[in-house]
Parts: structure tokens; sequence; C-alpha cells
């Protein structure tokens, strides 16, 4: 293991920290809010930090970067990430300990949007804006976002996306890596652009827009207002809104072959159909559900549209308590929070295309018992798909399983009823923020003791790397030459 290019690395990744740091502190002179010296000492102790790490091992850049190195790399990345994100909230004073801090930084960068504060209107305007940014970072993925930087200082990239992002989703979209990770940047800020157009025409000002537009395409869900969307009490901004995480929610190699007029590839996509299919039979379940709570079609179909997309998407905003709805509605949206965006995109969750793929495996098995004989390949699009692939799901569906079983059970013992320490446990590892129970959309995860909040933290750390990155850590088997 060659832990000094590991290093190396990381302390890349906190010199292009520090850099985005510089926009909150902008935005607080801006404002003229209290906390330019916290945010200022942040970036500083960010950068030095990272400038230190890149001179102690500047003679390894150069080195090859292996398999065993890019997981270990991606892992202590987002930790390293978690860990100087969550500076400007300590030396503001808005956290009463570490564990909050680290507890907010890490879901913010996993786009959890789960939340220790209880009132985030009274934050300042930079240190508001950076939590806001912190999603929008971790939405796409520092990694990603690094990737078109290292190929300039002699270190390849592809086993850094491989580390980042399922073997099965991505399209090579560019012969070189380089060229995919620009391509995806450029559609990630320009969709971004878009949404913050429509806030703005829609009634939010500027500063909302630009931090409601962060948290909707990295489907994130933090927001500048205690009571979320809801706060400004506009359809328009909820259906704007919707469609905003709708689109975080698809695989963007997908815009990229939109872009180049590819409509039809985009349309007949299996994983988008699939996508657009359950959030449609689950938006009309709900709504009708939910005719005999509001009276209203058009109250129905909004607040249904709205927190069906928020939750399939793991984005977690709100704009209804949807813990006063009935238990139908309830677990419904408890059961979509596994789902998640397509493969590729910005949400999390088990990632639609496996479930897809699950589906079509039992059906095959049936089919393949009352005929016996008959030969059946499975195909996503026009790929057939092997052995290993299908293997490969089901492991992952187990191992996801798994880790809820056990999370669960740490939370129970930290002294959590059932019913929040299960929903807590599975809104972190699908980055989704808002559970049932105590942390519910009206709530918060500020009373979750320390422990809790710890094992919270692993669970979105785990669930936002697809849990092979960070527990193939634990492995011995990893660790031998």
């Amino acid at each position: 293991m060659n832990y000094k290019t590991v290093i190396n690395i990381i302390g890349i990744i906190l010199i292009i920290l520090s850099i985005f740091m510089i926009i909150p502190i902008l935005v607080s002179i801006i404002n003229h809010s209290s906390d330019i010296p916290a945010l200022g000492l942040s970036c500083f102790l960010t950068f030095f930090c990272g400038t230190v790490m890149l001179a102690l091992t500047k003679q390894y850049r150069h080195e090859e970067l292996m398999y065993r190195e890019a997981f270990m790399t991606v892992t202590l990345t987002w930790i390293a990430v978690a860990f100087f994100g969550c500076l400007p909230y300590i030396f503001t004073g808005s956290v009463s300990s570490f564990t909050d801090a680290f507890f907010e930084a890490m879901s913010g960068f996993t786009t959890t949007g789960a939340s220790i504060f209880a009132d985030v209107e009274s934050l300042p305007a930079g240190l508001l804006f950076w939590r806001s940014m912190t999603q929008w970072i971790g939405g796409m993925g520092i990694i990603v976002f690094v990737l078109a930087v290292l190929p300039l200082m002699g270190i390849g990239g592809m086993q850094l996306f491989k580390a980042e992002v399922p073997e099965i989703s991505v399209d090579k979209l560019r012969p070189r890596i380089i060229d995919t990770a620009k391509s995806l940047w450029f559609i990630y800020i320009g969709i971004t652009a878009i949404i913050i157009i429509l806030y703005f025409i829609a009634g939010m000002d500027i500063y909302d827009a630009v931090c409601h537009a962060f948290t909707t395409i990295s489907t994130g869900g933090f927001s500048t207002k205690n009571a979320s969307i809801a706060h400004f009490k506009s359809p328009m901004l909820e259906y704007i809104s919707s469609f905003g995480m709708f689109l975080g929610g698809i695989n963007f190699a997908l815009y990229f072959y939109l872009l180049k007029g590819r409509v039809r590839r985009f349309l007949k996509n299996a994983e988008f159909r699939f996508y657009f299919c359950i959030i449609s039979i689950t938006v009309v379940l709900l709504t009708v559900d939910l005719l005999f709570y509001y009276h209203s079609f058009s109250e129905a179909f909004r607040y249904a549209l709205f927190q069906v997309i928020s939750i399939m998407t793991t984005t977690g905003y709100a704009t209804a308590d949807y813990l006063k709805w009935s238990s139908f509605s309830q677990l419904v949206l408890l059961i979509i929070m596994f789902f998640g965006g397509m493969i590729g995109s910005t949400g999390g969750g088990i990632k639609q295309v496996r479930v897809y793929l699950m589906i079509k495996q039992i059906y095959r098995e049936f089919y393949q018992l009352i005929h016996p004989r008959a030969v059946l390949a499975l195909k996503l699009d026009d790929k057939f798909l092997t052995k290993e692939i299908l293997g490969s799901i089901w492991g992952f569906v187990f191992l996801a399983i798994f880790v809820c079983a056990l999370a669960s059970i740490g939370m129970t013992a930290t002294g959590l009823d059932m019913v929040t320490s299960v929903s807590t446990v599975v809104s972190s590892m699908n980055n989704v923020g808002p559970a049932l129970g105590e942390a519910g959309p009206a709530g918060n995860y500020f009373s979750i003791p320390p422990l809790g909040k710890w094992i919270l933290i692993l669970c979105m750390l785990a669930g936002r790397l697809e849990y092979y990155t960070v527990l193939i850590l634990l492995t011995p088997a990893f660790w031998k030459r």
C-alpha cells in the first residue's frame, strides 16, 4: 500500500476544498455577516493542511494508483472533507460538540440532508451558504471533480472513477476519463443554473434561489428555511423543486446523449422508463390515499408528487408532515427510500437499475418453473447481462440489508425506539434525510445520542460510497500484500 500517494491526492483535494470555501466568505462579506473570521480560519487551515500534505509527498505524485490505493483514497477523502468541512460549524459556535459538527458536514457532503439544527434561519448567511454548497460539491462527487486535475499531475483517474461509480452504471462517454468528468460537471453546472433562474422567477430572492438550487440538483435537501420548501407557500416553487429533484435523480450520462441530439436513446433507456413508472405509480397511490386527508385533488396530487419525488430521489425536502398521513402513505414512502435515483445520478439508495433487474430476474425464475427447458437471458436495453453482474446485484442488496440490520440493532442499544432506530438507519444509508419517529420531517437529529450519530455517520458514508468501497477496508485480505 502506497500511503504517501494516498496522502498526496487527499492534499490536492483539500486545496480544492479550500478554494470552494472562498465563495461563502464572499457571501458573508456581501451580507455583512458575523461569520467571516470563522470561515476565513477554516479556509486557511484547510489550505494549509492540504499544502503540507502535498509538499511532504510531492515525490510520490507520479506513482501509479492501484485499486487498493483507489478504495482507500475515496473513503479517506470523504472523511477528510467532512472533517475540514465541519470547521465552520465549530468556529462559529453554531454547534455544541464535534460530533454534531461532523454529523452535519458528513450529511452535507453525502447529500443525506439529515440535520441537527432546529433553527437554521438563525445561522449566519455565509455558514448557511456553505452548508448548501457542501451538498452541491458532494452531489457529483469530489473524486469525479478532481479527475479533471489528477491526470495533469501524472496520476491516472480511472481507478478512482471505478471506485466512485459502480461499473454497471458507467457509459464511457469519452475515450479519456478526464473528458468524461468535464462533461458531467458541465452538465451539472448547467442544470444548476437553470434551476436558479426558475427559482428566482418564481419568487425566491437570489440568495435562496442559489442555495436551494445547490441542494435540489444534488438531491441533498438542506434548506435555508426551518420549514423547508413549505416556508414559501408557493405551489409553483413546489412544482419547480419537484422538476429539479427529478432531474437530479436521472443518470447524468443520459444528459450527455440528450445534448448530442440522441433523444431516442434517452427516452428508450430501460432504467429511465422504470424510474418514471415507479414515480408515476407511487404518486397515483398516494394521491388517492391523501384525498381522504386533504379532500382536494389538486392539494393531494401536489403533496403526493412533491413528497414521492423528494423521498425517491433521496432529496429530503418537505412540504408537509407526512407523519400525520395514514400508515399506508408512510409505509410507501419508507419503501421507496430504498429505491433511490438512477445509477449515475446524484441520488442515493439501492438505485433503480438494481431494483429493475431484480424484478426481471424474479420473473425469469417464475417463468423457468413453468417452462423448465426454456433458456432465458436477461437484457438491459440491448446488452445481455452475465451471471456475475446479476450475482453482484444480489450481493449488494444482501450487504445493504445486513448493514441496515446491524446498524438498527446498534441504534436501539442507544435507547431509541424501534421506529426511530430503523427509519433513521434506512434514511441515512440511502442518503434521504428525514425519517420517521423523532427524526421526522418536522423534527431533526439533535436528540439522537452521540453514539447513535456516529452509527448514522458510518451509514451515510457507506451508503454514499456503495458499501463495498468502505467495507472492503475492514477485510483482512485488503491489508495483505
